[in-house]
C-alpha cells in the first residue's frame, strides 16, 4: 500500500496532545521562537526564498506580506519572493513544479499521503535537525501531522476541525431555536429552512473536496475511527459503515438543499460556496476554521455575515460508532523544497512564531500553533472551534490528504458523482475501495 495507517493513527491522542499544548502565556520571547534569535541560518551572502502560499484573501495575505518584509529587514541578504495562489490553482501549479523536479522553497502542505509521496521522491527536505531546538514550542498534534517515521517534513501554522457554520438570522426566520446535535435533527432543520423559502446549504462541488467533507464526516460518525484506520490499512471502504454514510448523504442530497448551480460552483470566488454563504443566500456551510475570513472576502457588504454567524460540531448519527468529541479536520503548514537554502527553515520559524501567529489568531484568519497564542483568538466562533480542538479525543485528517494522492482523488471524484446523481452509495464506496486496494 502506498498510503499508511499511521497518518490516521497518530491523531487518536490528539486531545491529550492539544491539552498539553494549551498551557503557558503569550510572552514567548524571540529567543525561543522568533527568527531573530541569535542563531544564524547561514552566511550573509544574497539568498532568495521562493514562497508559495494560498492566503489569497485578507487579512492573512497582508499579515504574511508584512511578516516577510519584517524578516527581510532583520536579514537584508534574504529576499522573499512571494507567489499567492487560490487553493485549486496552487495544487495545479505545484503538481507541475513537482513533476519537473523543481519545488518551491517554501510551500503550503496539509501533510498526509501527499507529503509522504513528496518525501519518498526526494522532493522535500527532512528538516528534523534544523527544527529540533524549537519544534517543541508548537502544538504537538499539529507537529505530528508533518512527521513520517518520526522525521519532520513540515511545520504547522494552523490547526482546527471541520464543523457547520450557520446564519443565525436565517435560522430564526425558519423558526429554528438553535443548532441541531443529531443527524435527524439536522435533516429536520434542513426541511424547516426549505419550507421557509431559504436555501439550507451552500456547497462548491466544482472543487470536489467540499462535498467530500460531507461523506467523510458521515463516515466517521457512522463507521467510526477504527473502521477509518482499518480502511486506511487495507482499503476496506466498501464495508457497511461507509456505504451507510453514502446512504445518509443521499438522504440529504435528495432533499435538494443546495444553492442553484452547486455542481459548477467553486469554494472561493464569484458565485462560489463562500460567496453564497457570505451574502445570505444559504443558511449553513460545512467547512473548516478558515471559513469566516473567506466569507468576509466574498461578502458584498462590509460587515458581511459575522454579526449573525454561528458554529456547531457535525451532528452525531443514531447507531453510529463515533463519539461527539471525534472530529474530521487537520491543519495547514509549510514544507521545504529539496533545493531550498537553509534560511528557508529559519523563515518558516518566524512565520509560526508567537509574534506572527498571534496576529493571525487575533484577525480570525487562523488558529495558530505556537504554544501560548490561544488567547490571541478573540472571535467567538473561532474560539468555539479552538475549544473543540482542545477537547477533541480524535481527529481524522482530511481524506484527500490522509492517503496517497490517487486515493484522495478517488474519494473526491466518487463523492461528486453521488452529488450529481450519477453514482449510488454502494458505487461510491466500491470506487474508493478499488482505488485504495490498487494503491
Amino acid at each position: 500500500m502506498r498510503f499508511r495507517r499511521p497518518i490516521a493513527g497518530l491523531l487518536v491522542a490528539l486531545a491529550m496532545l492539544v491539552v498539553a499544548a494549551c498551557g503557558g502565556s503569550d510572552n514567548n520571547d524571540k529567543a525561543s521562537t522568533g527568527s531573530s534569535s541569535g542563531q544564524q541560518a547561514s552566511s550573509s551572502k544574497p539568498v532568495t526564498i521562493n514562497w508559495w502560499h494560498i492566503a489569497n484573501n485578507e487579512p492573512l495575505k497582508s499579515i504574511w506580506k508584512n511578516a516577510a518584509d519584517q524578516y527581510h529587514a532583520q536579514h537584508p541578504n534574504v529576499t522573499i519572493k512571494i507567489t499567492v495562489l487560490e487553493n485549486e490553482a496552487f495544487k495545479a501549479k505545484l503538481t507541475t513544479a513537482m513533476q519537473a523536479g523543481k519545488p518551491p522553497d517554501v510551500f503550503q502542505s496539509w501533510g498526509g499521503g501527499t507529503m509522504q509521496e513528496q518525501a519518498q521522491a526526494g522532493l522535500i527536505k527532512d528538516i528534523t535537525e534544523p527544527t529540533k531546538s524549537w519544534i517543541g514550542t508548537l502544538n504537538p498534534a499539529g507537529v505530528k501531522l508533518y512527521q513520517i517515521d518520526g522525521k519532520q517534513y513540515g511545520i504547522p501554522y494552523n490547526l482546527g476541525v471541520v464543523g457547520v457554520w450557520y446564519n443565525k438570522k436565517l435560522f430564526k426566520q425558519a423558526g429554528i431555536d438553535g443548532p441541531p446535535s443529531t443527524w435527524d435533527e439536522f435533516l429536520g432543520d434542513v426541511q424547516k429552512l426549505k419550507s421557509a423559502g431559504i436555501t439550507p446549504l451552500a456547497v462548491g462541488e466544482k472543487d470536489k473536496w467540499p462535498g467530500m467533507f460531507w461523506w467523510a464526516n458521515l463516515s466517521l460518525r457512522i463507521a467510526g475511527k477504527d473502521a477509518m484506520a482499518q480502511a486506511g490499512e487495507n482499503g476496506s471502504f466498501d464495508q457497511a459503515g461507509f456505504v451507510d454514510a453514502g446512504k445518509q448523504l443521499k438522504r440529504l442530497i435528495d432533499m435538494k438543499p443546495f444553492q442553484p448551480g452547486f455542481l459548477a460552483a467553486p469554494w472561493d470566488g464569484a458565485g462560489g460556496e463562500a460567496a453564497t454563504m457570505a451574502n445570505g443566500r444559504a443558511a449553513m456551510d460545512l467547512m473548516g476554521q478558515w471559513a469566516p475570513f473567506t466569507f468576509d472576502a466574498n461578502a458584498k457588504k462590509k460587515k458581511g455575515l459575522r454579526a449573525n454567524l454561528g458554529w456547531f460540531p457535525f451532528p452525531t448519527v443514531a447507531g453510529g460508532k463515533s463519539q461527539p468529541t471525534e472530529y474530521f479536520g487537520g491543519g495547514d503548514g509549510f514544507a521545504i523544497g529539496k533545493n531550498a537554502p537553509p534560511e528557508a527553515v529559519d523563515f518558516v520559524k518566524w512565520l509560526v512564531s508567537p509574534q506572527v501567529g498571534s496576529k493571525g489568531g487575533e484577525s480570525g484568519a487562523i488558529l495558530p500553533t505556537a504554544k501560548g497564542t490561544e488567547s490571541s483568538v478573540k472571535d467567538p466562533n473561532m474560539k468555539a472551534v479552538l475549544d473543540a480542538r482542545a477537547g477533541a479525543s480524535f481527529v481524522q485528517l482530511y481524506l484527500d490528504q490522509a492517503y496517497a494522492p490517487a486515493v484522495g482523488q478517488a474519494v473526491n471524484d466518487a463523492v461528486q458523482k453521488l452529488f450529481a446523481g450519477k453514482a449510488s452509495p454502494e458505487q461510491v464506496s466500491q470506487a474508493i475501495a478499488t482505488a485504495a486496494k490498487q494503491g
